[in-house]
């Protein structure tokens, strides 16, 4: 299941986006050139989506044919907006263009693949990474080494090829990989320090707890997955 929010592309309202956001007037803002450059941009990250999401559904849908389990329980997918790609480069001090945001932000196209069980998170990453026109560009594993937080995530950003009308562009795309457990545990946090006035402080010890008691649970439901595996093999 791919759950995914578009906005239909429109030329008008993301020049005024870029004025609003640059604090700048229409007519400074370089106009049709660089807002037509923004356009190329979310079309090139959603079209490097497009080619992650049929790889991961393809191997999904293998995986299941051979083994009778399916790793992956859904996806969720997004391009990064215009307003908070310019914040970003407006944070890091970075000049407000597209070639900038492509050069330094790697983010811009994101992918979370939900896994039912812990191993299917290392299953999916071995499945991807061994195909010749992937390419990993960074890792960082907070499943085995979680944040103070408790927030647990296997973080990669890959490197796939689309074949445009003028050639080959090498499009990064980040890709977050989570149990069912963690991703309820990474919802929940993000609400509270993104979404609420509350002071996340009073939850800190909570939220970690939670965090301890969902992988103590997940261990057993791996556990369990596993024997019945095993006994469906004989």
């Amino acid at each position: 299941m791919f759950v995914e929010k578009t906005v239909p592309l429109n030329i008008e309202n993301l020049k005024k986006e870029i004025a609003a956001y640059s604090h700048q007037s229409l007519e400074m803002t370089d106009s049709f050139e660089q807002v037509l450059q923004f356009v190329e941009l979310e079309h090139i990250y959603g079209a490097a989506l497009e080619e992650i999401s049929t790889k991961l559904r393809i191997l999904d849908e293998d995986f299941q044919l051979k083994t009778a389990h399916n790793p992956i329980h859904h996806m969720e997918r997004r391009v990064k907006k215009l307003p908070s790609l310019i914040q970003k480069l407006k944070r890091k001090g970075l000049e407000l263009t597209a070639d900038t945001a492509k050069e330094t932000i790697h983010d811009i196209a994101g992918i979370r693949v939900i896994c039912n069980y812990l191993d299917d998170i290392y299953t999916v990453e071995k499945l991807l990474l061994q195909q010749s026109d992937i390419k990993l560009l960074k890792r960082k594993d907070y499943v085995a080494l979680p944040k103070e937080n408790g927030y647990k995530s296997l973080h990669l950003v890959v490197t796939v090829p689309l074949f445009l009308t003028d050639g080959v562009v090498e499009t990064p795309v980040e890709i977050q990989l989570r149990t069912i457990g963690m991703d309820m545990w990474a919802s929940l946090e993000h609400k509270l320090h993104y979404k609420t006035d509350k002071n996340t402080d009073s939850y800190r010890h909570l939220l970690k707890e939670c965090a301890d008691e969902i992988a103590s649970v997940e261990d057993k439901m791996q556990r369990v997955h596993i024997e019945i595996q095993e006994d469906n093999q004989y």
